[in-house]
């Protein structure tokens, strides 16, 4: 344990005014203003800001992408050492801690926080897109340059090696790298909070390198970063999650794509994240994780029992071996020549997924006392890993044969939030199955919403887990007001921008949080 004369929430103010609050006066002061602010000045300047989200993005995924590239690279490392280390030993929460939950409900709350939306937009997209680039090849400009967005040298006009590639690029995006990162903040938060007593917030994790400074400005601008981060990582998601909602409604019901609807969407997720709110953690977010859980695994066993089924199973593994064979290519930071690949879309992935990781690590860790380190890291990394393969395959495979073994181009020419329901139309019972990858859209953005409400609550409310009710619906209505403003001033290019601009300074907070695991370890009973 580590002895410290600060008190959970000794700085926090608890006004009663018609309603009961208790918040970390500058933590909650700052970054509520400031993302109101953000989201007044957005709404108001619509038609100038786009350009300069465009500008924002495209210059720190070309300048900085070798960064977050090598930073990601630390982070799989270091779990990687852990899980084989005698460090691994040891329990979150003491010798004698047993887990809060079981297998069942923690594997659900693990895959629904995660990433399952992201799975559910880009499941088809990706495979296909890195397909579709690879087997185009590598084209260059008068100067040069590769103006191409094929990974690596691309595989050019062989169908075989521009699948392979295509799947093992999309593979690198939704396997170690992004769950190392959830684990890393997950991890030091668990060992700071549970094992050394102190309160569940980001800026805990640096104690062994600021000592008590942490309850002072240091620690109180890392937990702003940490709100900032998580708001417009959620954000982002929640824009992309509105959109393809938006896409499957008009392609079954002709609900339309206009910024109304996407409007209206993106109002009833959130009114669904306040209603699971106010039921708490075990009566909402456990159970529509549960239910999600539920959804996507009959979703999966439907595509591969009435799909290419042996292709889907052979191409499991096919698709792990090339992703071992060219992980180094791709996790390669320096001297890159598919620099719009590596930008474009490797950037951009590793930055939102370093946004998402305050709300997703906080969040594991709230469900994971109990575990070893070992346990800990082999369920947060390697078993959605292997999940995240299996969905991929199914899902891109799926398509990709649709388009080189039957001749079937629409999924291909689709717009990215459509492909989905593209490809299901080619299979039985296409309106039904359309109709569920819907709900599950929306039910993994409601529990994205509701959990991540919870974990910005508890940082700006300092450390406290227990906080009135109604600070959790202020974030929660906020997440939605801020995907609104992004939508309508820049659409996805803007929600990008500020994942990626929020993931940055964040990205310097995780590298130092992996000194603090390492001596917050080294000090444990095994």
């Amino acid at each position: 344990m580590i002895v410290t004369d600060y008190a959970i929430g000794q700085d926090n103010i608890a006004p009663r005014y018609v309603l009961e609050f208790d918040f970390h006066q500058k933590v909650f002061s700052i970054s509520a203003l400031g993302i109101v602010a953000f989201t007044i000045l957005t709404l108001a300047f619509q038609n100038q800001v786009e350009p300069v989200f465009t500008g924002l993005r495209d210059w720190l995924t070309g300048n900085l992408g070798w960064f977050f590239l090598a930073a990601g690279n630390v982070f799989v490392m270091l779990c990687l050492f852990l899980i084989a280390s005698p460090l691994g030993k040891i329990r979150l929460g003491g010798p004698d801690a047993t887990p809060d939950f079981g297998y069942v409900g923690w594997f659900s709350m693990l895959f629904a926080a995660g990433m399952g939306i992201g799975l559910m937009f880009y499941g088809v997209s990706e495979p296909l897109s890195h397909y579709t680039a690879a087997f185009g090849g590598v084209t260059v400009d008068e100067t040069g340059a590769r103006t191409d967005w094929a990974p690596m040298g691309g595989a050019a006009g062989d169908t075989a090696e521009a699948a392979r590639l295509g799947m093992a690029a999309t593979i690198f995006h939704w396997g170690l790298h992004p769950w190392a990162i959830y684990a890393v903040v997950a991890l030091a938060l668990a060992l700071f909070s549970y094992n050394k007593g102190l309160p569940l917030t980001l800026r805990s994790t640096f104690h062994p390198i600021f000592g008590e400074r942490i309850w002072g400005w240091p620690g109180h601008i890392i937990d702003i970063m940490a709100i900032f981060a998580t708001i417009f990582g959620l954000a982002t998601s929640l824009g992309i999650g509105a959109q393809q909602a938006a896409a499957g409604l008009d392609h079954l019901f002709g609900f339309g794509q206009t910024d109304s609807r996407l409007i209206i969407l993106i109002v009833f997720i959130t009114i669904l994240a306040i209603v699971s709110i106010v039921r708490g953690l075990e009566g909402g977010v456990q159970v529509l994780s549960k239910v999600n859980m539920f959804l996507a695994l009959m979703l999966l066993i439907f595509v591969i029992a009435l799909g290419p089924t042996a292709d889907i199973f052979f191409g499991f593994f096919r698709n792990l071996g090339a992703y071992g064979e060219y992980l180094p290519g791709l996790a390669n930071p320096f001297g890159r020549e598919d620099t719009n690949f590596a930008a474009g879309w490797t950037a951009f992935y590793w930055a939102w997924w370093i946004s998402w990781s305050p709300f997703v690590g906080m969040f594991i860790a709230r469900v994971s006392r109990g575990r070893t380190v070992r346990e800990f890291l082999i369920a947060v990394l390697i078993v959605p890993s292997l999940f995240s393969v299996l969905w991929m395959t199914a899902m891109g495979g799926s398509a990709i044969g649709q388009v080189v073994n039957d001749g079937f181009t629409g999924v291909q020419t689709a717009a990215l939030e459509l492909q989905l329901f593209e490809m299901l139309s080619q299979f039985p019972l296409a309106g039904l199955s359309s109709l569920v990858g819907i709900v599950l859209v929306v039910v993994f953005f409601v529990t994205s919403s509701d959990s991540g409400s919870l974990v910005i609550d508890t940082i700006a409310a300092g450390g406290k887990t227990n906080a009135p009710v109604v600070q959790r619906i202020f974030w929660a209505t906020f997440e939605g007001l801020v995907a609104i403003a992004l939508l309508l001033g820049g659409g996805l290019v803007a929600l990008q921008a500020m994942a990626v601009s929020t993931g940055l300074p964040f990205t310097l907070v995780l590298l130092a949080a992996c000194y603090s695991i390492v001596r917050g370890l080294m000090n444990e009973p095994r």
